[in-house]
């Protein structure tokens, strides 16, 4: 086989020798690169090592005797790094039988030395046919696991708007991996929606998924919840306790309101990830942990480094890739399909019917900050369901001053004014619904049962009062 022969199969494939031989490198280096091989030589294949991945799309020479590590060793590394990559051994007279060793354990082919180039060249140009119809075999499977999860995913994540279309694909294609993740966005976003989505795509999907909301624990006893203790750790320790970091073993670990979290602990949970062990309140013994983090905030964390408010060496850690939810105001276009969904599902719980608005009603929808997001939407809708009367009827009791949501404020108002407006309605809605019982309420709005007290205390609301 000539080189101009080869050159169009070769087309610039990754070859990497290993041998300690000077000369025999130089050789069949310039030998290849004339092939049109893209060559890499190494003396010491531990220092190859680190150059081969599981994406690694070329072909791998390597010596069998070589010092520090020989070739069989390293053939069963490069092997279990990937076992469908092109190992061809090259050995003396001698040292044949080591070859068929190699072959035994998952090596390609073996030349003999001396060899002639075009030998070598042949034996390549077959292991790189063999290895593009992995990859590509890999790649197919990728793009039908990614069109499926898409499919799962329009069951779960509702909206079909640009902003809406676009987190879906970004889910699917980091679901997959183990990178840590960060999810972005204002309050009634759903953010612990999204991270569920990717616990339940990844390959920990059998595995627990575990989710901590960081600013619903008390700060007196963050460290015991998140990191565990043992029997006697404190006043009132009378067992071990294993926290919620532990518990997340082998699954998904989801802190929300990541930005709640004190420094003190930033700093510990950062220890955590960097050394993948927890240790447990009074105990000096360091436990294994393995999980995929997932955090969500609905602060500028950037923003939180300057002020001194988080450690930016543990945000560097949790965001290898953030991922930003649009606000609901940014996606109109799912509004009507939401409170349909809704709608429905409230009808259904309440055992009543659903009237459809008409789409000159459904317009007023849009007109709407909506400072609560799709949590303010899906209380709306609900509302909906249980007035009386025609949907003309229905709106003007939930809209009034020109179709402006009751109780809703100017938008010359603050948006920290408009979610606590929104936040006093949506509470005392749902306190009237279920006439005052805090735990519904609590199932409802998916809160602990601290941070409706507080928010009850802030807003100044009363079981006993409600609107």
């Amino acid at each position: 086989m000539t080189i101009d022969q080869t050159s169009s199969t070769a087309s610039r494939a990754h070859i990497i020798i290993v041998d300690d031989d000077e000369a025999m490198r130089v050789s069949l280096a310039q030998w290849l690169e004339l092939s049109d091989f893209d060559v890499t030589v190494y003396s010491d294949a531990r220092d190859a090592l680190g150059d081969i991945t599981p994406d690694f799309a070329g072909v791998i020479l390597t010596d069998v005797k070589m010092p520090k590590m020989d070739g069989i060793t390293f053939t069963k590394s490069v092997l279990t790094c990937d076992r469908d990559i092109p190992v061809i051994i090259m050995t003396g007279h001698g040292d044949v039988p080591m070859a068929v060793d190699a072959m035994k354990s998952g090596a390609y082919d073996f030349v003999e030395k001396p060899f002639e180039p075009k030998d070598i060249v042949e034996s390549i140009i077959r292991a790189i046919e063999k290895r593009k119809l992995v990859i590509e075999n890999r790649d197919l499977r990728r793009q039908i696991a990614n069109i499926s999860s898409l499919s799962n995913l329009d069951g779960r994540l509702i909206g079909n708007s640009i902003p809406m279309r676009a987190l879906k694909q970004e889910i699917a294609n980091i679901a997959g991996t183990e990178v840590p993740v960060l999810v972005a966005g204002e309050t009634g976003t759903g953010k612990e929606l999204v991270a569920r989505a990717i616990h339940d795509l990844s390959q920990r999907r059998d595995e627990k998924f575990v989710a901590v909301n960081c600013a619903a624990i008390p700060e007196s006893t963050a460290e015991s919840e998140l990191f565990g203790h043992e029997k006697g750790a404190f006043t009132g320790a009378t067992g071990q306790r294993i926290g919620w970091i532990e518990n997340a073993n082998k699954g998904t670990l989801f802190l929300d309101e990541i930005s709640s979290m004190p420094l003190a602990l930033q700093a510990k949970l950062l220890r955590v990830i960097e050394q993948r062990e927890v240790v447990r309140v009074g105990s000096n013994a360091p436990v294994k942990v393995n999980f995929r983090l997932i955090c969500a905030t609905n602060e500028n964390l950037v923003d939180a480094v300057s002020a001194r408010t988080f450690r930016e060496d543990l945000l560097f850690r949790i965001n290898t890739f953030e991922l930003p939810i649009a606000p609901l105001r940014d996606r109109t276009d799912d509004i009507t399909l939401l409170f349909d969904i809704f709608a429905e599902r409230a009808a259904e719980r309440f055992e009543r019917p659903y009237d459809r608005p008409s789409p000159a009603l459904f317009g007023q929808l849009t007109k709407h900050e909506w400072p609560g997001n799709v949590r303010e939407l899906k209380n709306l809708a609900e509302r909906y369901v249980l007035l009386v009367g025609a949907p003309e009827e229905r709106f003007q009791r939930l809209f009034k001053g020109g179709f402006e949501p009751q109780g809703s404020v100017s938008n010359a108002l603050a948006l920290a004014d408009q979610v606590k407006h929104f936040e006093e309605r949506l509470i005392r809605d749902a306190l009237d619904r279920h006439n005052g019982n805090v735990k519904s309420v609590m199932e409802e709005l998916d809160i602990p049962r601290r941070t409706l007290n507080e928010k009850m205390k802030k807003l100044n609301i009363r079981r006993d009062q409600t609107a």
